[in-house]
């Protein structure tokens, strides 16, 4: 990809997963990073040696992304560092694993935690972020790029519990929106990942749980494997540094699992 070395991204929540492997890929491409975390300060560190280690430079800064102000440091952040702001990609997000089909179990106050972080804060990422691209837009002709992190939850309705799904659904909506409003400064698309082979979905399912969907997805999908975060990371960077005619779009990478079972081989 020609043109790539010296832009700017912001990756939230990319201490860890998918978020670190981003700004990894990223980096390889030329980009400098803001390395962004809420508590994982150590494994953040490691993610900014792994991106300064390409030879692009990256700030580290500690934000929650349900907090306005603290989206709106990131981006003066990068400002303040390069004075520019080419890219974002969405990814910081929570859960709650709950039973299926236990509707006790989840309360009003899961609902409003899940969507302050999932839904709110990417909303106020790309809020914080849009003067900026619009400005780069309007002087050099260089359209800004969003990409939200969704989830196969939010488009089959399948995941850790439903406020989650629900949050899924509602950024899948939210990128279609902000896709027409903020255009044609930017492009804002979004990937939706199946199942990942991470500490971070291990840590909630548990180890039983976790191994029996790990081993669903690599017999029962069609393409037979369980996701990687790095597979997941190239979905997100295609988008935000290679799509440059794509706009209000949904990637689901799943190894084929909204597709359904496999299908019976007669020959």
């Amino acid at each position: 990809m020609a043109g790539q070395k010296g832009k700017v991204a912001i990756v939230t929540g990319s201490a860890t997963g998918l978020g670190a492997a981003a700004a990894v890929q990223l980096a390889d491409l030329g980009w400098n990073i803001v390395v962004n975390y809420t508590r994982s300060k150590t494994e953040a560190e490691q993610t900014m040696a792994a991106v300064t280690g390409k030879g692009v430079e990256a700030v580290l800064m500690q934000a929650d992304v349900g907090e306005d102000a603290d989206c709106r440091r990131l981006v003066e952040q990068a400002m303040g560092k390069w004075g520019r702001v080419d890219g974002v990609i969405n990814n910081a997000g929570t859960t709650t694993f709950q039973q299926q089909g236990d509707l006790d179990a989840v309360q009003a106050e899961d609902f409003a935690r899940i969507n302050r972080v999932n839904v709110v804060g990417p909303y106020q990422m790309s809020r914080a972020v849009f003067p900026v691209m619009k400005k780069q837009w309007e002087e050099k002709g260089a359209r800004g790029s969003i990409v939200n992190i969704s989830s196969i939850a939010g488009v089959m309705g399948v995941g850790s519990s439903i406020p989650y799904m629900c949050s899924k659904g509602a950024l899948n909506t939210l990128t279609l929106a902000l896709a027409k409003w903020l255009a044609p400064a930017v492009r804002v698309n979004t990937v939706c990942p199946g199942f990942i082979q991470s500490r971070w979905l291990l840590g909630g399912m548990g180890e039983e749980a976790y191994a029996k969907a790990r081993a669903q997805q690599e017999t029962g999908t069609p393409l037979r494997q369980a996701g990687t975060t790095d597979q997941m990371a190239e979905a997100a960077v295609f988008f935000l540094a290679s799509a440059s005619n794509i706009t209000g779009e949904f990637l689901i990478v799943d190894a084929g699992m909204h597709l359904g079972a496999t299908p019976l081989r007669f020959r």
